[in-house]
């Protein structure tokens, strides 16, 4: 056991990975009489479904809490003052532009749509009940206008929401509406000053770092649900479905690529007035250190030294820019949502009209606030826009045994981004505070 223990999780997700697929390939070659190959998945599928419940009982306190203190530390206006507006605002425009990239790879390649008819029927059928109450909603939904959206969005009852939350069949705002909620109630805590809810703020913190273990518990978990989730998917469909799954990777990296090294450069160059080369150069200890923990949160401390003593920046910026960031400035977590939401809604044939992408783009943007800084923080979110589209959640199944490689590499994307907005958020000041200096003098 302690052998097993020394090899990281990550290895260890990659060889269940690899066992699933190879074990369901070596089952499927020896041709099993069906009622024996049925009795072998019935043994096999409970690991990966429990795998999946530990995820999924997460979501709900984790985007409440991370939201609600998120908002928190963002609406205090009093003391986070134009710095946080400007903070604000950069993160949801550069967000947005990461969750468009990331939708406009998707739907130019379009790569769940090479899925085979014996790989979407097998999806369909697994998936019969979900994907048939999604079917009733989602005719419901194109009857909706724009302002029955809004209304349905405000919740009547929170707790109501959060109950049917993943009750396919439910018509109600379900998680949306939970994090509207959860956006009322941070700003509401905000407004009401740090003393009156110095409490509730407490127990919300508490809150969050109970579901982060719990989070760390279900990872432990990942390499076993992998195994079995990617094993009964082999054995029924084969490995065809790998190279769907390759060509989503493929359009993920590209996206970050893109997002890193274009978006990142022109707002270096045009809007902080850095050498882009330069900046990404000083920057290496932290992006090697992102790529290998896959945690903004982890990263922070380096995050700081970096932006203080080698990028020049500020120490009271670079504290409350990366700080703030970690959790809610998150571009590279947002374009990985909006990719994987996409591909995984064109999986399973769900056509989203340009609202529905509309939607998604938004409910991104809007998750990279209340996404763990965490290894795997992302999954419970990507569950919450899933069924609010009207795909199954259990479809993040399917993507996660290439998840790591992604984790990795997106966090890169978010804790460059940090250091971006610090940097940005220096030369806005610097310049505001010469311009005021010249009016001064004018006077």
């Amino acid at each position: 056991m302690s052998k097993v223990k020394k090899i990281a999780l990550h290895t260890r997700i990659l060889l269940g990975m690899c066992i699933g697929v190879l074990a369901g390939l070596i089952v499927k070659q020896i041709g099993f009489e069906p009622e024996t190959l049925n009795t072998i998945i019935k043994w096999v599928e409970p690991v990966g479904q429990i795998f999946l419940r530990m995820v999924f009982m997460t979501v709900i306190p984790l985007v409440f809490s991370a939201l609600v203190l998120g908002i928190t530390e963002m609406g205090d206006l009093k003391r986070v003052g134009k710095i946080g507006v400007r903070l604000l605002l950069y993160s949801l425009v550069v967000s947005g532009i990461s969750v468009f990239i990331g939708v406009a790879l998707v739907n130019t390649f379009q790569p769940g749509h090479s899925l085979t008819p014996e790989t979407r029927d097998y999806l369909t059928e697994k998936f019969h009940e979900n994907s048939e109450a999604a079917s009733v909603n989602a005719a419901i939904a194109q009857e909706r206008t724009v302002g029955d959206i809004l209304t349905n969005i405000v919740p009547k009852n929170p707790l109501a929401d959060m109950v049917g939350a993943f009750d396919p069949s439910y018509t109600g705002g379900g998680l949306l509406a939970v994090m509207f909620f959860a956006l009322i109630f941070g700003i509401g805590m905000a407004s009401a000053g740090e003393e009156k809810t110095a409490t509730l703020k407490s127990f919300l913190e508490g809150m969050y770092e109970v579901v982060i273990k719990i989070i760390g518990y279900a990872m432990q978990l990942a390499p076993y649900g992998v195994a079995a989730l990617l094993f009964n998917l082999t054995v029924n469909v084969g490995a065809s479905f790998l190279i769907v799954l390759l060509k989503y990777v493929l359009i993920v990296l590209g996206g970050l690529a893109i997002h890193q090294f274009v978006t990142y450069s022109i707002i270096l160059k045009f809007f902080a007035n850095r050498n882009p080369i330069e900046f990404f150069r000083k920057s290496t200890e932290v992006i090697l250190t992102a790529f290998s923990t896959s945690s903004s949160n982890a990263t922070l401390p380096t995050a700081i030294s970096v932006s203080i003593n080698k990028l020049k920046i500020p120490k009271p910026i670079a504290n409350f820019v990366l700080t703030i960031g970690s959790t809610a400035n998150q571009n590279g977590t947002a374009l990985f949502e909006g990719i994987t939401v996409l591909f995984l809604a064109q999986c399973f044939n769900v056509e989203l009209s340009l609202l529905s992408q509309i939607t998604v783009v938004f409910l991104s943007i809007l998750a990279g606030i209340g996404t763990a800084g965490v290894p795997g923080g992302s999954l419970p979110v990507i569950v919450t826009i899933l069924v609010s589209i009207g795909v199954p959640g259990e479809a993040i199944g399917l993507i996660y045994g290439v998840d790591r490689i992604l984790d990795m590499s997106r966090t890169v994307l978010n804790v460059t981004g940090d250091i971006t907005a610090a940097a940005y958020i220096q030369h806005v000041e610097e310049k505001t505070d010469f311009e005021n200096l010249l009016l001064d003098k004018e006077v």
